[in-house]
């Protein structure tokens, strides 16, 4: 793929380009400007977090989190800022179209949608549900959302698979012809065989990575079953013998474009295994057979990714693949230390808390249609999830069909989505990142493309580092000393 095909890998041929412009003197120069920059704002994240905690008490809708920016009606209906500093990052990083994308969501659903079905209550679906039950309103929210994702992951999965098997094609009839190199290709040409040699010069021989692959498959089909009941020893064996030929696919399609689809191969594992093991625990199966298809699929691209870096930087791929399995031993143990920290620390999980764990609920409810069908969904919801999934398909066609300069404003459906079930306020804050950029870059471009990404960066991590001591706080059984709550007059 990377010799052969010559895919291009764009993250991580960015992050080679980024390192070997550290071995320049200009390079060094503006990176350790980036540094300095990120160590401010990273500051400065990390204790305006810990400023806000001491406001956000155990009451309801206490600190800055609830801060009702545009009233107590907007607040209702979750449109507020609330003062993350993640989400802002996170809305300086991402493309504008991403940010505009998310803010439309969160406008069509909770600006225009949630109020007009809120007001069906008792004719659509029982009146005075909890918020949580499917029966009512949140099932409008997770389902919709679902089909929106599911339009998006359908079309583009089709689209990376063409465009694939079209590459190879083109590929391999390139390979039958004679090789024409002219003469100011011939310096580039130099230049590739060297990285070529050092490339293969230490690679990792096929039968350890076959022998590799059987013994992990025979762990895990001797092992899961017994972790998940429900997911008999075939179910694992299957997916074993499937997701090679997935993950070349995914493999292949990030190398081209950038995508990597694991959640959707992981989608179609989900709905067939559920549907397989029907009643007798046909949603644990389901979710356990996604969650491996999706760690076999995604690590074949992620890898590659990182191989591509290693290639552009001259690096060795033997010590790569060492450094990969010393970083996968390491994150054994972290996370789930990391994730039992937030299970007891924090409300994981909660419609209304901090930490809602949306495609936790999102993949269980998919799980959920595909043991018992369409019957679990209210009245009228699934007019509305397939108006929503044609929605989602046109879009994506329109957005390939027009010409170039105008398909960067139509909006994409999966950013869409996301605000359906979680709610409008991070799309604010990530707006509103977008929007200090947008002015930034008409002010001075120059410094916005240098520096963004470490500002960002630092906002990012500031405020997540502070998630460390408020965790262990939360342990020890420490409550912040105020709550400070809006009501009306």
């Amino acid at each position: 793929m990377i010799i052969d095909y010559k895919l291009t890998y764009p993250s991580g041929t960015a992050t080679a380009v980024l390192i070997n412009s550290f071995h320049t003197t200009e390079g060094a120069d503006v990176a350790r400007k980036q540094v300095n920059c990120l160590g401010k704002y990273f500051t400065i994240s990390f204790l305006w977090s810990f400023f806000k905690w001491f406001f956000s008490g155990s009451g309801d809708s206490c600190g800055f989190d609830n801060f009702p920016t545009f009233g107590l009606k907007a607040f209702a209906n979750t449109f507020y800022f609330d003062f993350s500093a993640t989400y802002v990052g996170v809305g300086m990083i991402c493309p504008h179209i991403v940010n505009c994308s998310v803010m439309l969501g969160a406008i069509i659903s909770w600006g225009i949608m949630w109020p007009y079905i809120s007001s069906k209550a008792g004719d659509w679906y029982p009146d005075g549900l909890g918020s949580s039950d499917f029966k009512g309103l949140y099932g409008y929210k997770v389902f919709v959302a679902i089909a929106v994702i599911l339009g998006d992951g359908v079309y583009n999965l089709a689209k990376i698979l063409f465009i694939t098997v079209k590459s190879v094609y083109i590929s391999y009839r390139r390979r039958q012809q004679l090789p024409i190199v002219s003469v100011i290709e011939e310096t580039e040409f130099a230049e590739g065989q060297k990285l070529d040699e050092i490339f293969m010069k230490e690679g990792v021989p096929t039968w350890i990575a076959a022998c590799g692959y059987v013994v992990l498959a025979a762990i895990a089909v001797g092992s899961i079953p017994l972790l998940f009941p429900a997911l008999k020893w075939y179910f694992v064996l299957l997916c074993y013998l499937v997701a090679p030929a997935l993950a070349f696919c995914n493999a292949y399609g990030a190398g081209l474009t950038d995508w990597s689809l694991a959640s959707t191969y992981g989608k179609l594992g989900l709905f067939i295994f559920a549907s397989w093991a029907g009643s007798n625990g046909g949603v644990m199966a389901g979710l356990a057979a996604c969650g491996v298809m999706m760690t076999i699929v995604s690590t074949a691209s992620d890898l590659m990714q990182d191989f591509k870096t290693g290639y552009l930087t001259a690096s060795s791929p033997r010590s790569m693949f060492v450094s990969q399995l010393a970083g996968t031993l390491i994150g054994a143990i972290v996370a789930p230390l990391t994730f039992w920290m937030f299970w007891i620390a924090f409300d994981v999980g909660d419609p209304d808390g901090e930490y809602k764990a949306p495609m936790a609920v999102i993949f269980r409810e998919m799980a959920l249609i595909g043991v018992q069908g369409f019957s679990a969904l209210p009245s009228h919801c699934l007019q509305l999830c397939c108006g929503f999934f044609a929605a989602a398909l046109a879009l994506n066609v329109l957005r390939d069909a027009i010409p170039s300069k105008f398909s960067p404003f139509i909006p994409i459906p999966m950013a869409m989505a996301i605000p359906f079930y979680i709610g409008a306020y991070f799309a604010v804050d990530m707006f509103v990142g977008s929007a200090i950029l947008f002015i930034w870059e008409r002010v001075n471009r120059k410094d916005a493309n240098i520096y963004s990404g470490a500002l960002a960066s630092g906002l990012i991590c500031g405020d997540g580092i502070w998630t460390i001591p408020s965790a262990v706080l939360a342990l020890w059984g420490v409550d912040p000393p105020i709550c400070m709550s809006f009501g009306s007059t």
